[in-house]
């Protein structure tokens, strides 16, 4: 779909209480309707070396957000070039991002009562949607000793009677399944499965779970619909999203359902969707 058709479909979807909408943008890239309330997370919309496939909507196109959210200051999350164009073109928009990265954002020329910043264990609400954190280890938490801010998160977002967990970029550590357990069912879950390994590592190509480790992880919390990310966008970090969607149907016997998400396409849940 042509971005100009995504943003049109955003903008005519009405959603019932109880429901919520979703449209996959690559990689960790989604927006999100939930009510009247549009949100994106993580869109790598700038044109870069090694890309798959140009961005489903451009920078310079993107209308009717409310809520940018970022979940970690590397170029394909908090893509600051967009930032920048967005805090521009959307002057009523809000940015959210974790507090570690204020600097670099008011930087962007993102003015302060724009920024919403939150740490670990954090929450905050914007257009009738709440907005809580999880820390992330990307791959390791790198909490500052001296600030005791994290520079990774994952979004549980709840608003219109549904729950949307954004992983962001992430292994899984001790402690994170009971935090994200206390957040309540989840009916939408986006994780990474790129994984990790030496030839990466080799490239300074930090990593995120495996296609395993992410749907243990999505049958562990029971999640009402799975999503594989950050499995198509950049050459040298690619992964099989059928390699996730076979292993949690066959693990977990059909019970967490899954699918693979396509560029610009709608996914509806919550509800009887």
């Amino acid at each position: 779909m042509k971005a100009d058709a995504i943003l049109n479909e955003v903008k005519n979807t009405r959603l019932p209480q109880g429901m919520g909408a979703a449209w996959w943008l690559g990689q960790m890239g989604l927006l999100i309707k939930l009510g009247e309330t549009v949100l994106c997370i993580d869109h790598f919309a700038s044109p870069a070396e090694g890309r798959t496939a140009p961005p489903p909507i451009p920078a310079c196109d993107m209308e009717g957000v409310d809520v940018f959210l970022g979940t970690h200051d590397h170029l394909d999350h908090i893509d600051h070039e967009a930032w920048r164009i967005w805090a521009k073109r959307l002057p009523n928009a809000l940015f959210l991002a974790p507090r570690a990265h204020r600097e670099s954002l008011l930087l962007d020329g993102i003015r302060e009562e724009r920024l919403l910043l939150l740490n670990d264990g954090e929450s905050v609400s914007a257009g009738g949607v709440t907005v809580r954190t999880v820390a992330a280890a990307h791959e390791f938490l790198d909490r500052d000793e001296k600030t005791g801010l994290y520079p990774f998160l994952q979004y549980v977002l709840e608003g219109n009677g549904v729950r949307v967990w954004h992983a962001g970029d992430t292994v899984r550590y001790e402690g994170m399944l009971p935090k994200l357990k206390a957040m309540g069912p989840i009916d939408l879950g986006l994780l990474p499965i790129n994984g990790r390994d030496a030839e990466r590592y080799s490239r300074d190509c930090i990593g995120n779970m495996t296609f395993q480790e992410a749907a243990d992880l999505a049958g562990e919390l029971n999640v009402r619909l799975a999503l594989p990310g950050h499995f198509d966008m950049m050459r040298g970090n690619l992964e099989d999203p059928d390699k996730f969607t076979s292993y949690l149907t066959v693990k977990y016997g059909g019970r967490v359902p899954c699918l693979i998400p396509q560029y610009g396409q709608r996914i509806l849940f919550g509800g009887s969707a």
